[in-house]
């Protein structure tokens, strides 16, 4: 896929997502129901995660190891993300709107989250983990980063059961379309 970095923030900021198909054909992509991230008070905590929030065995960090998470979430068995579509997140990473949210357990990238922040939207593009809880641990802090920083939508694009349980809902695409149009007028910084 050619595009420029204006190309694909064209895309984003449309309600697209980039994935490849099963020949590794990368294209774009929409749904007619979109899964968000409450970033209020309906966002949930799991009771099964406390321990491991309040145990101090994970540190949270923020692009100290973008490559390794695109390299964790491209490692799957099954996954979508191909050689090129880890270039264009490694492009749009030095263009300073894709970010690595990580925790970190004894000095090694335990998961993390791979997202792309427009505006006061992030839009997150998938997760990984090597250390049990890393990634639930790294969604739970990412939630209060954005929070922090003024984001007001957090877009998981697909939903699956592991986000269910923290509160993630569907809504329809042109729902989605407005709420995207508004979250890309605010002014947020991913980063400080």
């Amino acid at each position: 896929m050619n595009g420029t970095v204006a190309d694909l923030l064209e895309g984003y900021a449309r309600g697209y997502f980039l994935m490849a198909d099963d020949a590794g054909e990368l294209r774009w992509y929409s749904s007619r129901r979109h899964a968000l991230i409450p970033l209020d008070e309906r966002f949930h905590v799991p009771r099964s995660l406390r321990r491991a929030l309040n145990s101090g065995r994970f540190e949270v960090r923020i692009n100290a190891d973008f490559e390794g998470v695109v390299r964790g979430c491209a490692s799957r068995a099954e996954t979508w993300i191909s050689v090129e579509l880890m270039a264009i997140y490694r492009s749009l990473h030095r263009a300073g709107f894709a970010h690595s949210f990580e925790t970190w357990s004894e000095g090694r990238l335990a998961g993390g989250v791979l997202g792309i922040a427009l505006g006061g939207a992030f839009i997150g593009e998938t997760m990984f983990y090597a250390v049990p809880e890393a990634s639930k641990v790294a969604m739970v802090r990412l939630v209060e980063h954005l929070r922090a920083r003024g984001f007001v939508l957090f877009d998981a694009q697909l939903t699956n059961a592991h986000l269910e349980r923290f509160g993630a809902y569907e809504v329809p695409e042109a729902a989605y379309r407005r709420m995207l149009r508004a979250a890309l007028e605010v002014e947020a910084s991913f980063v400080p």
